[in-house]
């Protein structure tokens, strides 16, 4: 685990090493145990390294085929071990045991088709000396990341944007990420705050050549082909999926540890990592303020499952003095309330493992987020004529706010594609408009998740749902906070649901198979009835409560106030509008609590990450 940056670059005379360095001390949190650089006449590579298996499995930069290949990686491969047997059969060559060495052998027999064959999570680039070509690829669901630009015939690239900020010449921001960021509570790939700087999207692979456009074509689309199946032989073949990929994930030389909340997506982890591990070490943090700790029942399921459970809690104070680091690490803006205590979560795992195990992906594999409900309830609107439809849209509009079936009347007269963007959804075009300066009507938050949604034509409502969130929430929210938040504390987070066979079998299951006797994950409960204590299986999900509503009225109102006041975001914020919001709110008038933490954490953001001017927040 690690992370890396680099240059190709066209002028043979270019010594990068300072520059490159520069970037690689950005993200010395990814990797504390070593660095390490190469340079020839066109690449530059800079390396941070993470230690998980031994030092056998080789430094980086690394070599291969007598130097011709070379590789920069962050990731696992989980299949690798199968993959290096059957490559010396061949005749290939090892000088490690590493992963990384057998991607460079999987390079030289496949070339690009290489991608088809990993499994596991990565982000990596290799240049062939010989060809003077530059191939790299992030992971088909995106849990790694991968930032690049173009600059005076340079290719730069990233594990962090915040990296090419520190050397790029041109910067410009971008309000179309900004608009995106105030609807999703993220910035949806490829975008970054940055407009030079851009992600490459998930199951996406690039060639560089020489004096040559960047090529990008996509190798994976995480879709869905529900087959009608028997409950039975489905429910053995995602048990044991599972436990084969929680068993992948579990390889490494270093303790291995695993989050827990009580809920049903980490306590099936922690059952099935046991099995593998009878001293397993599980991790949870919680709140002070009463119905926003998850701690009791943590430790209560953590006994239920046999394992040892360390636990901390988060007081209000340490939440505000932590922030402008949070957000630092973070590298670009994400205003989940729920990435915050997973920052502390994973400096309190950290003091007990460098690997840890968590839940991500199982909700949108499986079907686990009550919206996936609604298309069940508002099924009436679907025999409504066209007319009637339409002036019932009209009498909702009409309606006065807090009306019982006002929201009802709106969703149902709502067009799906218009209706669900995600599982966040801030604020709406017409309140962006009130508060943000540079305001574009060209640019809609609809122009993130079209795509999807025209991919996805002939799948039912619930299905498409999840095909949304798989490809905006999933990467763009879950996946990026786990990253970021545990590479802050040099933790390696793995992801076991997030698997490409575990996927295979997810996108089989139909609809009414995830969603059914008024229960989420319904196929995947009953794939755990044998190894979950039923208290377990049925619980409802509770996600990861934060106190920010009662916070921001109390303890953490003129920490607020201090940021709105402080921030230089006029140009882009208009700070009145932010601080009648913050009145509203602290009156009890009405809970804006999620649109004011995502307006908080880009001020904060803005400051930190490219003003370099950290906010001293009131205490």
């Amino acid at each position: 685990m690690c992370g890396f940056v680099g240059c190709m670059h066209y002028n043979q005379n270019t010594d990068l090493k300072a520059e490159i360095k520069k970037m690689n001390d950005r993200i010395v949190h990814r990797g504390p145990d070593d660095e390490g650089y190469y340079q020839d006449q066109h690449v530059t590579l800079g390396f941070r390294r993470l230690s998980i298996i031994d030092l056998e499995k080789g430094g980086q930069p690394l070599p291969y085929d007598n130097e011709r290949y070379w590789i920069l990686f962050n990731g696992e491969i989980y299949n690798y071990v199968e993959m290096r047997e059957e490559l010396k059969a061949e005749g290939y060559s090892f000088a490690t045991h590493s992963d990384t060495e057998v991607i460079l052998g999987m390079y030289k027999k496949y070339g690009k088709d290489i991608v088809n064959y990993l499994r596991g999570m990565f982000a990596f680039v290799i240049w062939d000396r010989e060809e003077e070509t530059l191939f790299g690829a992030r992971d088909h669901f995106g849990i790694k990341p991968f930032h690049y630009a173009e600059e005076d015939n340079k290719f730069y690239f990233a594990s962090e944007s915040k990296s090419l900020r520190a050397i790029l010449k041109e910067q410009t921001f971008s309000n179309e990420a900004l608009q995106q960021y105030m609807t999703y509570q993220f910035v949806p790939d490829p975008l970054t705050m940055t407009t030079e700087i851009k992600r490459l999207v998930p199951g996406h692979y690039f060639i560089k050549e020489k004096d040559q456009p960047l090529v990008i074509e996509r190798y994976f689309t995480p879709a869905f082909h529900p087959v009608h199946t028997e409950e039975k032989q489905l429910t053995k073949e995602l048990r044991d999926v599972l436990f084969e990929s929680v068993e992948k994930h579990m390889r490494s030389d270093v303790t291995v540890g695993s989050f827990l909340s009580g809920g049903i997506d980490s306590s099936i982890i922690v059952a099935i990592a046991k099995e593998f591990n009878n001293d397993l070490n599980t991790i949870s943090v919680g709140f002070e303020r009463e119905g926003y700790s998850e701690i009791d029942l943590a430790k209560e399921t953590a006994v239920d499952l046999g394992v040892k459970n360390h636990s901390s809690v988060i007081t209000a104070q340490q939440f505000a003095d932590a922030f402008p680091d949070f957000v630092w690490d973070m590298d670009e803006p994400l205003a989940d309330p729920a990435a915050v205590p997973q920052y502390f979560l994973a400096k309190e795992a950290r003091k007990i493992c460098k690997v840890a195990l968590s839940g991500e992906g199982a909700d949108e594999l499986f079907g686990g987020y009550t919206i996936y409900n609604e298309p069940n309830s508002l099924a009436v609107f679907d025999k409504v004529p066209s007319p009637i439809n339409s002036a019932l849209k009209q009498i909702s509009k009409i309606m006065p706010e807090g009306v019982k079936g006002k929201s009802f009347l709106e969703r149902g007269t709502t067009p799906i594609e218009e209706r669900y963007v995600g599982n966040a959804k801030i604020f709406l075009e017409d309140e962006k408009k009130l508060f943000m300066p540079q305001y574009n009507k060209q640019i809609s938050y609809m122009d993130v998740t079209k795509p999807f949604y025209d991919d996805s034509k002939n799948l039912d409502p619930i299905t498409r749902m999840q095909y949304i969130d798989m490809n905006t929430w999933l990467i763009g929210d879950l996946l990026t906070n786990a990253d970021r938040t545990t590479m802050s504390a040099s933790l390696e987070l793995r992801t076991p649901f997030v698997d490409k066979e575990v996927f295979k079998v997810a996108s089989k299951i139909p609809s009414d198979m995830r969603i059914a006797n008024n229960t989420t994950k319904y196929i995947l409960r009953k794939a755990a009835e044998s190894f979950v204590p039923e208290p377990v299986i049925f619980r409802k999900k509770l996600g990861f409560p934060v106190p920010i509503r009662h916070w921001l009225q109390d303890e953490l109102y003129d920490w607020a106030k201090n940021i709105i006041q402080t921030s230089d975001t006029e140009a882009w914020i208009d700070k009145k509008y932010v601080l009648n919001l913050l009145e509203t709110h602290a009156s009890g008038k009405q809970d804006v609590s999620r649109k004011l933490w995502t307006v908080l954490t880009f001020m904060v953001w803005y400051n930190v990450q490219l003003e370099r001017n950290p906010i001293t927040v009131g205490k």
